[in-house]
């Protein structure tokens, strides 16, 4: 197998943090890096769990900002309803 050399700067104490994380699996800093980066390549099967989980995030947010909006206009009338009472409250005194 043909390689290549990839270098990167990072600081001394992210790269002690790395050489840790290696370690502690029992490989090399090297291998430990490349495990990593693939285990962040996507399949197409996680891009269409993705897709899917968007989807259904897109079609929530409506209701959940209809639900935050109610919310909203619901504590502004207790609010208003308090201070009212409050009002009146001082004026009967």
């Amino acid at each position: 197998m043909q390689t290549e050399r990839v270098t990167f700067l990072t600081t001394p104490g992210h790269k002690a943090a790395l050489t840790a994380r290696a370690a502690a699996r029992g490989v090399s800093l090297g291998q430990y890096i490349r495990q990593r980066i693939e285990d962040e390549d996507a399949t197409p099967e996680d891009e269409a769990e993705l897709a899917e989980l968007v989807a259904q995030v897109n079609e929530a947010l409506p209701h959940m900002n209809a639900s935050i909006d109610s919310m909203i206009e619901t504590l502004q009338a207790t609010s208003r309803s308090i201070r009212e009472t409050l009002d009146q409250l001082d004026r009967d005194r």
